[in-house]
C-alpha cells in the first residue's frame, strides 16, 4: 500500500469508529469514504459526525454530498487555474517570438 492509500484507510478507519459512537453503522463509512475520495474530505466528514450535527442519516447523507461538493469544485478550479497558466505561458511566448521578427513591411 502507497502513502496516500494508507492514509485514505486510516481516514476511513477514523469515520467508521467516529459513525459507530454515534450509533450508525460503521460500515457506511466505507461508503462515504469511496464518494468523499480524499482523506482531507473523510476528516471533515468525521469532524462533523464527532460533532454530532447528524441527527439522522438524510444528514449524515447531505453533508457527505456538500462536502463532495466543495472538494470537486476546488479541484476544478485548480484543474482551471493550470489550464489559464499554460494559456497565458503559450500567449506570452508567442508574443515574444513575434517581437524578435522583423517586419516584412
Amino acid at each position: 500500500m502507497n502513502e496516500n492509500q494508507m492514509q485514505w484507510a486510516k481516514a476511513r478507519d477514523q469515520l467508521a469508529a467516529a459513525l459507530a459512537d454515534a450509533g450508525y453503522p460503521s460500515e457506511l463509512a466505507e461508503i462515504m469514504a469511496k464518494q468523499l475520495r480524499s482523506p482531507k474530505a473523510i476528516d471533515r466528514m468525521t469532524a462533523y459526525v464527532r460533532h454530532g450535527y447528524a441527527r439522522n442519516m438524510e444528514m449524515l447523507a447531505d453533508e457527505m454530498l456538500a462536502i463532495s461538493a466543495d472538494a470537486e469544485a476546488w479541484r476544478e478550479k485548480k484543474e482551471n487555474q493550470e489550464a489559464q497558466a499554460k494559456y497565458n505561458a503559450y500567449l506570452y511566448h508567442r508574443r515574444l517570438n513575434s517581437e524578435d521578427k522583423p517586419d516584412d513591411m
